[in-house]
């Protein structure tokens, strides 16, 4: 404290200071210290060596030590004050003699001790700092206090910040617990003096930094370069890679030669791996990398003296419709088109057949090296059914088919695996039928007979009504035209109806004028009448019937022979009447008025 007194107040005190044997005890019990000095002076010069402490007012002080719980501040007053070490977390280089400021709470507290606070003065000048870090753009130094629903919050002078998940870094954040109780810098991005309420981001740091280390990287690049890089994020179309605070895409395609589903069956994140620039747009800012390119090429390394006809290995790695992708060797692909898997016709889809996955063995059938491109089949490595086709099934023979499939036209029967023909609706039966299925369904056996081939598009004609006898040979025969039938009303429409005829496979029609019975009432459904046959198509399979004309025609005889016999009689009377007596002309002429009347 000497130190700080000047000369003059020094030489004051040292004068009042005596040697300890003349040292007067008496003066010194009655407030005499200073040997006659003037005791007001000398406290007068020493409170000028205190600095002047005012009460809820923001100071600046040194920090004077250090330890794990307390921080020791002087402000130059009569004692040191005490902070607690947690409020100057935010910045973990603090050392001894760096100037810090404190709000001073009490000049002197019951033990006279001084209290001040660091926390609260950062409070009180802290939303003036924040606005003017925002509005000069700069960067401030921020502790992350705890993670929060969408982000952290940050402590930025004694203000507690939101920091948006998306804002904490470039990358995507697998751990956010990482970055509590850090101490970060921060851009302040937005603020609201309505509420103040503060947003920070770092992330806007990064990409500033990202932004200059691109441009310098950018203005290096060359395309086919290789660079090194570390894989930062994989997705479904692509990898970025970090390629030292600048990031580049290798699309899917280019990260192998053969066919995969996802970039992890060939990266995975933090890996180093090499790369080649392919592109690059500096307006963009886009860096287009490669990493197949690093291999050679498949069809290159292809055998030069594999040829149409040979037969190669490989796996199923894609299905479509139309065929199924062979891969040979990574990278190196051939396609079987579905009409070269088997010799059956019955195979619409590739996916009835193969399945991703299966390995299979396949004849080359075109190789062109230079568009790169393969087509290989499968069923030129069994044997070909339609070979001999004519011998092993003759036209007219008898065969027994499965019906593998029933179409409105018609049906398609197997005679064996790869041997399909078509029974045409017309060749099921030889009476008119809507819908095949009224004869047969899939997986039936049946017997047909082959009316015709088409060796070169592999067709069959079948039959099976040309094995059973025609129904209307037996028609002709049994039911002439005239002829009288038993029949039953099987269907009524408003043109006619449907007519069962017993002891023939064939159906007769009367038209509704024809079904008219003697009692003058309709013929219904279930009726079961004669009909007279009145005409046979053989063209359309169709008997025309008639029930009007059963009855209509007796009719028509019984009038005409009754005529015919009073005509006859009336010739006779007429020749004889010369040869009667007048008393006989009125029982003749009484006998034909009879006859006329029809008595």
């Amino acid at each position: 404290m000497a130190e700080k007194i000047n000369e003059e107040q020094g030489k004051q005190i040292l004068n009042a200071s005596v040697a300890p044997d003349k040292f007067d005890w008496d003066a010194f019990e009655g407030g005499d210290v200073y040997g006659g000095t003037n005791r007001a002076e000398i406290e007068a010069a020493y409170d000028q060596t205190l600095s002047r402490i005012v009460e809820n007012e923001v100071v600046e002080g040194e920090v004077t030590a250090i330890g794990k719980r307390e921080v020791v501040v002087t402000i130059g007053g009569k004692s040191e004050g005490v902070i607690m070490a947690p409020e100057f977390r935010y910045n973990p280089d603090l050392k001894v003699g760096d100037k810090v400021e404190v709000f001073v709470e009490s000049a002197e507290d019951k033990k006279g001790q001084l209290v001040i606070s660091h926390r609260k003065a950062r409070a009180l000048k802290s939303w003036d700092r924040v606005n003017e870090a925002y509005e000069k753009g700069e960067i401030v130094k921020g502790y992350v206090k705890t993670r929060t629903k969408g982000g952290m919050i940050v402590d930025v002078f004694g203000i507690e910040a939101f920091l948006p998940g998306s804002q904490i870094d470039i990358k995507p954040i697998r751990d956010y617990d990482a970055y509590v109780d850090q101490t970060i810098d921060f851009k302040i991005v937005k603020i609201n003096q309505e509420f103040r309420n503060v947003v920070v981001s770092h992330k806007a740091l990064l990409e500033a930094e990202q932004e200059a280390k691109r441009a310098e990287l950018i203005s290096k690049l060359e395309k086919g370069q290789i660079l090194e890089g570390v894989v930062k994020n994989i997705t479904g179309y692509g990898v970025f890679v970090d390629l030292g605070g600048v990031d580049g895409l290798i699309h899917i395609t280019d990260l192998s030669w053969g066919r995969i589903n996802h970039p992890e069956e060939i990266v995975s994140l933090d890996e180093k791996i090499k790369v080649v620039v392919l592109d690059f747009n500096e307006n963009q800012k886009r860096i287009a990398l490669g990493l197949k390119q690093l291999t050679p090429h498949p069809w290159d390394s292809l055998d030069p003296d594999l040829k149409v006809g040979d037969k190669v290995k490989g796996k199923v790695v894609l299905i479509a419709d139309y065929g199924a992708f062979v891969e040979i060797e990574p990278g190196l692909e051939g396609l079987i088109h579905v009409s070269e898997m088997s010799w059956s016709p019955k195979l619409h889809s590739a996916q009835e057949f193969l399945k991703v996955g299966d390995e299979v063995e396949a004849q080359i059938l075109t190789l062109d090296r230079e568009n790169r491109k393969m087509s290989l089949g499968l069923k030129q490595l069994t044997p070909n059914p339609w070979e001999g086709i004519h011998e092993k099934y003759p036209i007219g023979s008898k065969q027994t088919a499965i019906v593998r499939n029933v179409t409105n036209f018609g049906v398609f029967a197997e005679l064996e695996d790869g041997v399909e023909g078509l029974i045409h609706i017309s060749d099921l039966s030889w009476n008119k039928i809507k819908h095949p299925s009224e004869m047969v369904a899939p997986g039936d056996s049946i017997e047909v007979q082959i009316l015709d081939f088409d060796e070169a598009g592999h067709k069959l004609s079948l039959g099976r009504k040309q094995l059973l006898p025609n129904p209307w040979d037996e028609v002709e025969k049994n039911f002439p035209a005239g002829a009288v039938v038993e029949g039953t009303v099987a269907n009524v429409t408003d043109k006619g109806a449907v007519i069962t005829l017993e002891g023939v496979e064939a159906d007769g029609f009367a038209y509704t004028r024809e079904l008219v019975k003697e009692d003058g009432k309709q013929a219904v459904a279930g009726e079961k009448l004669p009909f007279k046959v009145v005409e046979l198509r053989r063209s359309t399979r169709r008997i025309l019937l008639s029930h009007v004309r059963t009855y209509a025609e007796v009719k028509e005889k019984a009038a005409a022979a009754e005529s015919e016999g009073t005509k006859k009689a009336v010739k006779k009377i007429n020749s004889n009447i010369e040869k009667t007596t007048l008393g006989d002309i009125d029982t003749l002429a009484a006998l034909k008025d009879r006859l006329e009347k029809g008595e």
